[in-house]
Order: C-alpha cells, then structure tokens, then sequence
C-alpha cells in the first residue's frame, strides 16, 4: 500500500471515529431529554410532600413514602380505567391486526385485480377524513355510542400500518405459498399458516404499535362514551391531573389507609402518571428485538 494511499485510510477512519463519538453524545443527550423527567415524577411520587411541592428538578427524593402510590391504587377509578383499558388495547389491537394484515397480504398479490387502483384508494384515506362531526353522527346512527366498538372500529385498518405489512409479505418468497397450496391449502390456510409465522417481525411491531395507540387515546373515549364504568385509564388520567386530585382518588370503604395521612397532590399526579404508564413502557423491551428487521424491510420492500 503507498503512502499516499495509507494517509488517505487514516484520514477517513479518524473522520469516521469522529463521526461516532458525535452520535454517541447526540443520542445520551437525546436519552437524557427523555429520561430526566421521567426520573424528576419518580422522585416526586415517593418523597415527602414538602419536598414534592418545591419549586425546581427533582432528582433525588428526601425520604421514601409510598403513600402515594397506596392512595392511587386504592381507588376504583384507577382499576376501572385498568380493566376498560386492558379490554380496549386487547380486543383492539387483535382486531385490527388481523384486518390489517389480510387487506395487506390481499394488496401484496399481483395478480389481484386493479391492485394498484384499491391500493391510491386506500392511501387516500391518509389524507382526507370525512371530519369530526361526521363521524361523531355516524356513531351515534349506528348505536355504538358507550360501546368498545365505538373506539375499535373506526381505526379497524391502519393505511400506514397496511403498506408495511404489504411490503414485508412481498418480500416472502412466492414458491412458498405455491408449495403450501400444491399441497391443497386454500388461500386462507396459507395466510394463516405460512405467511402469518414467517411475518413475525412486521406483525409483532404493528402490533405494538396499535397497543401503545389504545393505551393511550382518550380523545374517542371523552366522545362516545358516558358511561363511567368504560372510561379507559387516560381518561381517569386527564381528570386527576387537569381536574382534580382528591376528588377523583377516593378511598375504598374497605382500605386500611389512614385517610387522614397528608399527601401532595403533585406527589397524587406523578404516582398516577406511572401508574398509568409504567405497565405499556414493559412490554417495549420483549417486541424491541423485532423492530429494525420489521421496519427495514417493510419500508424498503417492495
């Protein structure tokens, strides 16, 4: 190798190494701008309520109290909210997943009539919406006003999360599922049992993607439903931190809490926060692993 040609190399990997050091500090940065408060509710929620109502960043608690969290979880209104809530997110993202992925896998075949047609109709939706209003009557000449389906149904099939899984199920080789239905599988059993298992990746990131997006609507919940006992979590949520604390937090007739035992209600809002939050942040890490495969392919493909 000459010299030139080894100066050339020294230069591009100290540029290279540069590069990286400069990424590393962006992302800590990036990951201290979302850790931080995260860390500033966790101390307020367990520290004393002098100490919580203080002005400032809060990054180390005086003392450990918990009381907060007792109070939280003693309410009926935050195990309501759990149970609406987990009924929403299962059945939702279920549902969803499965239309999605079988106008998906309809899209991704080329010999589907005027493919190209029903796939600029679809995309179109991305757009243009019928608005609020209509969609508000809509619900209410269906009967679906105070039900599960008023929150499911209108989002039953994701545009974006369609075209992924399109891409990635054009990525399957074809003489798969030629394979499977020489062998006398019909269309369905072969989206069921071939296509469905070899998509993992794709599917298991929309479908993270759909659970994190019920856990946290309540913009249809306030809309459609008045019945009380069907409000989701972040309803409840909104409430304790816009509307109200100790109103909302009542205690059982049966809690062995001391009701006089003095709390902060900022302590109140942070212990509901994580709370509310803590339990969709915990699924993340066993569907992480999917991600990177899952997106590139399904962005790139096809």
């Amino acid at each position: 190798m000459t010299q030139k040609k080894k100066i050339k190399k020294t230069y591009y990997t100290r540029r290279n190494t540069a590069f990286d050091y400069f990424n590393i500090v962006l992302q800590a940065l990036l990951a201290l701008t979302i850790l931080i408060p995260f860390l500033h509710l966790l101390v307020i929620s367990v520290s004393s309520p002098s100490y919580a109502t203080r002005s400032g960043l809060h990054l180390w608690p005086d003392t450990l109290d918990f009381s907060t969290y007792k109070r939280v979880l003693s309410s009926r209104y935050i195990w309501t909210g759990y149970r609406a809530t987990l009924i929403r997110t299962v059945l939702g993202t279920v549902i969803q997943l499965f239309m999605t992925s079988m106008g998906a896998y309809v899209l991704s075949k080329r010999y589907f009539p005027h493919r190209t047609f029903w796939t600029m109709c679809i995309v179109f939706t991305m757009y243009f919406s019928g608005g609020l209003i209509p969609s508000y009557l809509l619900m209410g000449n269906l009967h679906l006003m105070n039900t599960y389906a008023s929150m499911i149904l209108p989002g039953l099939v994701g545009t974006y999360n369609m075209i992924l899984i399109r891409n990635y199920f054009q990525s399957i080789p074809q003489d798969l599922e030629d394979a499977c239905m020489i062998d006398g599988a019909g269309q369905f059993t072969t989206f069921y049992k071939i296509i469905i298992p070899v998509s993992t990746p794709i599917l298991a990131t929309v479908a993270l993607w759909l659970a994190v997006g019920h856990w946290n609507s309540w913009f249809d919940v306030l809309l459609y439903m008045r019945n009380e006992e069907r409000m989701t979590l972040q309803i409840i949520l909104r409430r304790i931190v816009l509307e109200g604390t100790q109103q909302l937090l009542d205690m059982s007739s049966n809690s062995t809490l001391d009701d006089t035992q003095v709390v902060s209600s900022d302590g109140l809002k942070a212990a509901t926060i994580y709370v509310a939050t803590l339990p969709i942040l915990l699924v993340y890490p066993f569907v992480q692993k999917y991600f990177v495969k899952g997106i590139m392919v399904g962005s790139l493909k096809g």
